[in-house]
C-alpha cells in the first residue's frame, strides 16, 4: 500500500463549459490534454457509516492510479489517500483497508453502494524544473446508486489538485477557472453528489 496527502479544489461547470488555457500561469507550462476513461465502484455499510464520517472507499479501473482508494479526512481542503493494488476480487474489500475503517463500520459488512463512470481530460501543469506541480481534471460523470435500476445522474465538474501544498498556484488556477465560468462545487465529492441527488432504484 502507498499513502499520500490529496490537496484538491472542486468546481461545478455547465455541460457547455469551455476549458480555459492555463498557459498564462507563472512558473508552469500546461501540457497537452490527456483523456482517461475511469470506472469506480464505491463501498460502504448499509447505513452509510463511511459517508457520514466523510470517508470514501472505492475500487477504480482506468487512469494512471487504478486500484483501491481509501480517502480519510485530513485538514481543510485535504484528504489522506491510501492506495492498494487492484487485485482480482471486484466485490471484496482488501483486508488492510477494511481494518483501517473498522472502528467506523463497527463490524458491519462493506458492500457496493454506487458506481461512477468518468470521462476525464487531464491537463498537467509542469514546473520549470520539469516536475509535475498540479493537475486540472475536467470530468464528465455518469453516476448511479447500487443496486442499479433508476436513471443515472450525469454532470460535469473540474478539479484542481496540487502535488504538494502550493496555495499560490492553487489559487491562480482556481481564478482562471472561475473567470471562465466555473463555480465552487456544491458537494465535497462525486459520491456525496450521487447519494444526495441520484434517484434510488425501485
Amino acid at each position: 500500500m502507498t499513502e499520500h496527502l490529496e490537496i484538491e479544489q472542486k468546481f461545478d461547470v455547465d455541460t457547455g463549459f469551455e476549458r480555459p488555457c492555463f498557459g498564462g500561469l507563472t512558473g508552469v507550462t500546461a501540457a497537452e490534454p490527456v483523456l482517461h476513461h475511469l470506472s469506480a465502484t464505491y463501498f460502504d455499510t448499509a447505513d452509510k457509516r463511511l459517508a457520514a464520517s466523510k470517508i470514501t472507499l472505492r475500487r477504480r479501473t482506468g487512469g494512471t492510479d487504478e486500484g483501491w482508494h481509501l480517502k480519510l479526512p485530513a485538514s481543510a481542503g485535504a484528504r489522506r489517500e491510501i492506495h492498494a493494488p487492484l487485485g482480482t476480487a471486484e466485490l471484496r474489500v482488501p483486508a488492510e483497508l477494511a481494518e483501517r475503517v473498522a472502528e467506523v463500520t463497527g463490524g458491519q459488512p462493506l458492500a457496493p453502494i454506487a458506481r461512477l463512470d468518468t470521462e476525464r481530460t487531464v491537463v498537467a501543469l509542469v514546473g520549470d524544473d520539469g516536475r509535475l506541480r498540479a493537475e486540472v481534471a475536467d470530468d464528465a460523470v455518469t453516476g448511479r446508486r447500487l443496486p442499479a435500476g433508476a436513471d443515472p445522474l450525469r454532470w460535469r465538474e473540474v478539479e484542481v489538485e496540487v502535488m504538494s501544498a502550493d496555495p499560490e498556484l492553487q489559487r491562480a488556477a482556481a481564478d482562471v477557472l472561475v473567470t471562465a465560468g466555473a463555480r465552487p462545487a456544491g458537494h465535497g465529492s462525486k459520491l456525496a453528489r450521487v447519494l444526495d441527488e441520484a434517484p434510488a432504484s425501485s
